[in-house]
């Protein structure tokens, strides 16, 4: 597989793993969610370590996976922060916005312009990751400046986050996913006793929360895999295209029309794709 086809899978991954997690939270508390999906995935990466006796990499770079893991959890926890503040629509779009823009400006700098045809592709991209994020904000509804700015940060952390996983790819892959989830565990954990959360019931959400967490994981290693094939700002682009694939997984699964803006965005994702995988 090339960099695009492990880039599209990763955004499939990212995806599914956001509607499942989205099933979940309707039935508990969206952080007790993510904790469930990532200490059952960190249990799972420490077992298949131990049956294979992988020893550990003396490589500096996997703190960079460490990293990644540990401040891409704190930027989900802000992102359900910010969601949970008021209309939804321009918070979700400018963090989905700066998810793809950090590495892509990241990538521009670092290497230079691509091609003409790549550049119009970031560039269509991007415009398609605002419209499919973007929904329509209700009547009387008003983003508070504070979600804003939780949503920008959350964003700003998510691209971050790619930038790290791509200085982490030179070490094994196992190693990078178990340093990066044994980190978000841990983040999630301070984070709930720091501001503990009320449990209606413990029932219910475990395996969607469970299932969640490994198409996360698993959207990690193919978009790594990205990485390690070709430009970071394609890589990240391809991969932060995940939204549609939620879209289109409510509209099969649960009957969610998505709104005409956000059909004009999935057109644009695939001229995206097209270009980006000329």
């Amino acid at each position: 597989m090339n960099l695009a086809g492990f880039g599209l899978a990763s955004a499939v991954s990212w995806g599914g793993s956001d509607f499942l997690g989205g099933l979940g939270s309707r039935r508990a508390p969206a952080p007790l969610v993510v904790a469930a999906g990532q200490i059952v995935s960190l249990l799972l990466l420490v077992g298949f370590l131990l049956l294979t006796g992988q020893g550990m990499p003396h490589d500096r770079a996997l703190w960079f996976a460490v990293a990644g893991g540990f401040e891409g959890s704190l930027s989900l926890m802000l992102f359900y922060r910010a969601l949970a503040m008021g209309a939804m629509g321009l918070t979700a779009a400018l963090a989905g916005l700066l998810t793809a823009l950090l590495p892509v400006a990241y990538a521009l700098v670092r290497d230079g312009l691509p091609g003409p045809l790549v550049l119009a592709g970031l560039g269509v991209g991007l415009a398609a990751i605002w419209l499919i994020t973007r929904t329509p904000t209700g009547a009387g509804e008003r983003t508070p400046t504070r979600a804003l700015l939780l949503g920008a940060v959350a964003g700003c952390g998510f691209g971050l986050q790619l930038i790290l996983f791509k200085w982490a790819a030179g070490c094994g892959l196992i190693w990078i996913m178990t340093s990066a989830r044994g980190a978000g565990v841990v983040a999630m954990l301070l984070a709930l006793l720091i501001a503990p959360i009320k449990v209606q019931s413990w029932r219910g959400f475990w395996a969607l929360g469970v299932a969640a967490g490994l198409l996360d994981s698993l959207g990690n290693v193919l978009y790594i895999c990205a990485t390690k094939l070709g430009r970071l700002d394609i890589a990240a682009m391809l991969g932060a295209l995940y939204p549609a694939v939620t879209i289109l997984l409510a509209a099969v699964a649960l009957r969610e029309r998505p709104t005409g803006r956000q059909i004009a965005g999935m057109v644009l994702a695939l001229a995206a794709v097209a270009l980006l995988s000329w």
